[in-house]
């Protein structure tokens, strides 16, 4: 995907805020995007604890109605909440979209297929992990559906054979490019593999693509920061 409107100096922007925990899966997607775009040094993160349920008290809640993670915050106070929404934002920032489409065709697949990738599979591990495994502990975890759990697990895994199929014949998820459809679901199996959720055998066109993806410079940047461990708020 080729730009035809000037590409801003990633140096020249504004710094940014951005709320979220160093190995979520969630807050995977928008690091790995951020890396993609280059724009790693214009973010400070501010940690919020996932496993001590400090997204769900009343001070983030100010923050985020949904009480989930990332949260981008502007300058100006502007706060901007969801992955899809956050990514959107950062990929147009500076002129030269490269992950949410150039054309109408393509930001419509790409859009298309990301939706896909959250719903067949990255928020199917979600529900999974909060309603059939311990999750997040008794102080966040305060309802459980361990049946409806399992039944979400098994969605997951039939969304890992879709996108199976899909990458039989093409080589990213939205068609012939990396793009926001490819980071939602490697956020699905960043998710899958925190849950122990493994991918069948026989879905080998996704093993090959996961592969792929971790030879990719941002999702070893964003390994690297998890490596490093929770940042400081």
């Amino acid at each position: 995907m080729n730009s035809s409107e000037p590409q801003l100096d990633v140096s020249m922007l504004p710094m940014m805020k951005i709320h979220d925990w160093f190995d979520g899966p969630y807050p995977a997607r928008v690091r790995i995007a951020l890396a993609e775009k280059g724009m790693l040094s214009r973010i400070e993160f501010v940690s919020v604890n996932l496993w001590k349920g400090e997204h769900k008290k009343p001070e983030f809640l100010a923050i985020n109605y949904s009480g989930t993670l990332p949260v981008l915050e502007l300058n100006d106070g502007t706060l901007i909440a969801e992955c899809t929404a956050i990514t959107q934002y950062l990929d147009v920032l500076d002129g030269s979209p490269i992950l949410t489409g150039q054309t109408p065709v393509e930001k419509g697949l790409i859009h298309m297929m990301t939706k896909r990738a959250e719903i067949e599979f990255l928020d199917a591990v979600s529900v999974y992990f909060h309603h059939a495994t311990p999750g997040l502990g008794p102080q966040v975890e305060l309802s459980q559906n361990a049946e409806w759990g399992g039944r979400m697990r098994d969605k997951a895994v039939r969304g890992m054979h879709y996108f199976d199929s899909l990458l039989k014949h093409q080589s990213f998820i939205a068609g012939d490019t990396f793009s926001m459809a490819d980071i939602a679901v490697l956020g699905g199996m960043i998710f899958a593999s925190l849950v122990k959720l493994h991918v069948p055998d026989e879905c080998e066109a996704l093993r090959e693509w996961h592969a792929r993806m971790q030879e990719r410079p941002s999702v070893q940047e964003w390994r690297a920061m998890v490596e490093h461990g929770a940042p400081q708020s």
